[in-house]
C-alpha cells in the first residue's frame, strides 16, 4: 500500500500541488473522506473541524477519532482549525461538508472576505433555516453567485474512499475553469472524477436519493426481498425525474452515475445510513427512535419535509416521497403503507 501511495503521489504534478489553495469545513465520515481525497494531490489541506476536541486528537493520532478512523493522515499534509474564517480566508476553494442542519450556524460565523472564492457543496440536504437547497443559500444568503460554486454527487460512500476502494465523483458547475481546477485536485488513482453543468439537478438527486434509501431501508426491515426492491428503486429513479423536470429543466439522463448510480448505492448499500435509518424503522423502531440509535445523521430524514411539500405545491405525483413523508412525519405505521405502496408500483 506504500509503495503504491508514493507512485500515487508521484504521477501528480508539482504544479497542483503547490498552486491550489483548498479547505474543508466539517468533520463528519464525508467530510474526512473528502481530505483524504484532497491529500492524493495537494501539498496541504485546510481542514476546518467542529471542535478543539477532535483538532485536538486528529493532531495526537493522525486520524478522525470518530469517523473513519482507519483512515489515517500525514499531519504535515494537514492545516487544521476550529475557526471558518481562517480556512476561508487562506484558501481559493471551500468545501462544504456538513450536515445540512448545522452549515447555516457554520456559516454565519463567516465575516471574512470570501468574494471570488469558490465554494463547493458536499451536502447532501435541505438548509432547514431557509428550507432550500445549498446552492439556493449560498446565492441568497451571501451573494455567492453559481458561477462560484460548485456541487459534489457521487455515487461515493465514505467508507470506500477510506479502503481506495474505487470510486467515482460527479463534481457539477457552471465554469469550465472551475471544473478543470476542482478536477485536477479530486481525482486519483482511486477517484474517478466526471463533470456536469446540471448544478440543480445534481444537488437535488443527491437529496432525493436519501429519502428512496430510507424507503429501501423500510422494505427490508419489513422482509421485502429483492424483488420488489428492483421495481421500488426503478419507480424512485421515475420520481427523481418527474420531480427535477418540475423544478430545473435541463438536459439531462437521469440514468447517468450520479443520479441512478448514486441512488443505487444508496438504496442497496449496507454502509448507507439512510437506508440503515429504513431499516430499523421496518424492524419496529419508531422514528424518533431509530434516529436516536444512530451515530450519523441521515439527510432523507430532514429531506423527506421539503420535499413532500415542495412536490405538493407543483401536484407532482410521487408516491414513494408521499408514502416515506406519511411514515416520518404523520406517524403512519410502515407495513400498511408499503402494502398500500405495493398496488401503486409497476
Amino acid at each position: 500500500m506504500t509503495k503504491k501511495k508514493i507512485i500515487s503521489e508521484s504521477s501528480n504534478s508539482k504544479k497542483n500541488k503547490n498552486e491550489v489553495s483548498v479547505g474543508v469545513v466539517g468533520s463528519g465520515s464525508f467530510a474526512t473522506a473528502i481530505v483524504k481525497m484532497l491529500v492524493e494531490n495537494c501539498k496541504v489541506v485546510h481542514w476546518c473541524v467542529r471542535s478543539e476536541f477532535v483538532k485536538g486528537a486528529i493532531e495526537l493520532r493522525g486520524h478522525n477519532p470518530s469517523y473513519l478512523t482507519a483512515a489515517t493522515f500525514n499531519l504535515k499534509n494537514l492545516k487544521l482549525t476550529t475557526d471558518i474564517n481562517e480556512l476561508v480566508s487562506a484558501c481559493d476553494i471551500v468545501v462544504l461538508a456538513t450536515p445540512s442542519i448545522y452549515l447555516s450556524d457554520t456559516l454565519d460565523k463567516m465575516n471574512c472576505d470570501y468574494k471570488d472564492k469558490i465554494f463547493v457543496s458536499a451536502i447532501k440536504g435541505i438548509i432547514p433555516k431557509v428550507n432550500d437547497v445549498v446552492a439556493h443559500y449560498l446565492r441568497d444568503e451571501f451573494k455567492i453567485g453559481f458561477r462560484n460554486q460548485a456541487v459534489i454527487a457521487g455515487p461515493c460512500h465514505a467508507e470506500e474512499v477510506a479502503m481506495e476502494r474505487l470510486s467515482y465523483l460527479t463534481i457539477a458547475t457552471v465554469e469550465d475553469e472551475v471544473s478543470e481546477k476542482l478536477f485536477s485536485i479530486f481525482n486519483s488513482d482511486f477517484i474517478k472524477v466526471h463533470s456536469s453543468k446540471d448544478v440543480l439537478g445534481n444537488e437535488y438527486s443527491a437529496i432525493l436519493k436519501n429519502i428512496f434509501a430510507i424507503g429501501a431501508g423500510i422494505a427490508s426491515g419489513l422482509g421485502y426481498g429483492d424483488n420488489f426492491t428492483a421495481v421500488f428503486v426503478s419507480n424512485a429513479i421515475r420520481e427523481m425525474e418527474t420531480f427535477l423536470e418540475a423544478i430545473y429543466e435541463a438536459p439531462r439522463d437521469v440514468n447517468e452515475s450520479a443520479y441512478l448510480g448514486d441512488l443505487l448505492v444508496t438504496a442497496y448499500s449496507l454502509f448507507s445510513r439512510n437506508r440503515s435509518l429504513g431499516n430499523l424503522i421496518g424492524k419496529g423502531y419508531t422514528v424518533k427512535s431509530a434516529i436516536q440509535s444512530m451515530n450519523m445523521i441521515a439527510e432523507g430524514y430532514y429531506a423527506a419535509d421539503s420535499i413532500y411539500k415542495t412536490a405538493k405545491q407543483k401536484n407532482l405525483k410521487l408516491p414513494i416521497v408521499d408514502t416515506i413523508y406519511g411514515i416520518l412525519y404523520e406517524g403512519k405505521n410502515a407495513e400498511k403503507q408499503f402494502k398500500k405502496l405495493t398496488a401503486k408500483l409497476n
